[in-house]
């Protein structure tokens, strides 16, 4: 029988790319979650705008030493397939057991997205399913184990982006601008003899980065609508 887990949607008060540079202080291990022992990854793309990451995630499941002796291993390997979406900002995060997985199907879905009432703060959602089909006379106590570390992970979730996202504020981060497209921006300029300025180093004034960058390409995205 195929159980199903869905938590309320979470928002929190902090743009959309904030959140995203405090999620990725998680990996690749977080002092925070202690069963997440390490994780390493297996592959990785980036075009400038789509970036996809599969990890392969090492977890110390805290269950009953018979159950670890019975079952041979001290670690459970997950793998997570992350695919941040910079342009609509919006990051799916789909991760499955590859240890046991002829005995135990475990299915987790997350997504990070811009809050629709408010483009300043990003929500949260997480849905996941378990099905055990078989693990030595002990599914019931691996269900109950499963729904424990889910229930954990739903309410650790939100204090681990907090702390990471007072942990960018002491490093003077407190903005990130939003997805902005400089190579096409590159493109039309160079159509319409525009000079080109190119990206300088992070600006920390009012505790921001990157905010030169940012300016810089709407500077430019100005002067080809100026012009076009």
């Amino acid at each position: 029988m195929v159980q199903k887990y869905q938590s309320p949607v979470r928002v929190y008060k902090y743009p959309f790319e904030l959140v995203m540079a405090a999620y990725e202080r998680r990996f690749p291990t977080c002092e925070m979650i202690p069963v997440f022992v390490g994780s390493d990854t297996i592959s990785e793309t980036d075009d400038g705008v789509v970036h996809v990451i599969e990890r392969k995630c090492r977890i110390n499941v805290e269950a009953p030493y018979l159950l670890k002796k019975i079952s041979g291993v001290d670690f459970v390997y997950f793998i997570q397939k992350n695919t941040l979406d910079r342009k609509n900002r919006i990051l799916k995060i789909e991760a499955w057991n590859e240890s046991f997985a002829n005995r135990i199907v475990i299915h987790e879905l997350c997504t990070y997205r811009v809050y629709p009432e408010n483009p300043e703060w990003t929500c949260f959602e997480q849905s996941a399913s378990l099905e055990v089909s078989h693990f030595w006379g002990f599914e019931g106590v691996v269900e109950k184990l499963a729904v424990k570390h889910y229930s954990q992970n739903i309410k650790k979730g939100k204090e681990i982006i907090e702390h990471y996202i007072n942990v960018l504020k002491e490093e003077g981060i407190t903005y990130i601008p939003p997805f902005c497209s400089t190579k096409t921006s590159k493109d039309s300029l160079d159509e319409l003899d525009v000079p080109f300025i190119d990206s300088a180093e992070p600006n920390h004034k009012n505790g921001s980065i990157n905010n030169y960058n940012y300016n810089n390409c709407n500077q430019q995205m100005t002067e080809v609508a100026k012009q076009s």
